[in-house]
């Protein structure tokens, strides 16, 4: 009788372990499936609200700045430059004296022009005839004193002149140097210039320049041979052609 009931009872023992380890089994089975679900679903929706952020517009901020209106100044391209001007030679030896003179300047590029300058005034009285009373060391027209010279320059320092706060001038400066000639006492003398200007341009075809120039040359009058510095400053204005 001892072993049907041993039968049994490992038989329903068997039973328990097989529906257990089965019901174990169809658990993880539904499981893995429904985490797997919650990835895919996970994921699905992470590239939907990626696939909105690339296709939304950025939002663009428009400053606040008002426009201000700005006028171009113009100048006139034309190369030639003419002009004259007034102003006071200091002749060594005779005093400063008024002079006159003419201009006409080529411009062969923005920074480099070529000019030429013709003036001419009268020479005073040294100090040795004004001392002696009647001494003439020179006549009427010894005492002219004319020069020309053809010089080289160079502009630089480009900028601005301001007058109140809606009138701007264009404006420069500039130097230069050459070779020329002075009629005086009756001799006619090489020279050699240098000097230096400013310039300003009310409008497109006008300047107005305020220069500097020192002419240079050898001369026996007084009994000394010496070299002379003859220093001119010209207010002058030029038009452009």
């Amino acid at each position: 009788m001892e072993s049907p009931n041993r039968l049994l009872l490992l038989a329903a023992t068997l039973f328990a372990a097989l529906t257990l380890t089965g019901c174990q089994t169809i658990k993880g089975w539904f499981g893995k499936d429904d985490a797997e679900q919650q990835q895919t679903e996970s994921q699905a929706a992470a590239e939907e609200e990626a696939e909105e952020a690339d296709t939304t517009p950025p939002r663009v901020i428009e400053p606040n700045v008002a426009r201000r209106k700005i006028k171009t100044p113009k100048i006139d391209n034309e190369n030639w430059e003419l002009g004259a001007g007034f102003g006071f030679v200091s002749i060594e030896d005779f005093g400063t004296n008024p002079t006159y003179a003419g201009q006409i300047t080529y411009h062969v590029t923005e920074d480099f022009f070529f000019r030429g300058d013709l003036g001419q005034s009268t020479a005073g009285r040294t100090s040795f005839e004004t001392l002696n009373g009647d001494v003439e060391l020179l006549t009427g027209d010894e005492r002219r004193f004319t020069y020309y010279s053809l010089s080289l320059g160079y502009n630089f320092l480009p900028g601005e002149v301001f007058l109140g706060r809606d009138t701007a001038m264009n404006s420069g400066f500039y130097v230069m140097g050459g070779i020329g000639s002075v009629k005086f006492a009756g001799d006619t003398r090489l020279t050699l210039n240098f000097g230096a200007g400013f310039r300003v341009l009310p409008t497109d075809w006008l300047a107005i320049h305020l220069g500097v120039q020192d002419r240079v040359f050898n001369t026996d009058l007084l009994g000394e041979k010496k070299v002379t510095n003859n220093i001119e400053m010209l207010l002058s204005t030029t038009v452009f052609f």
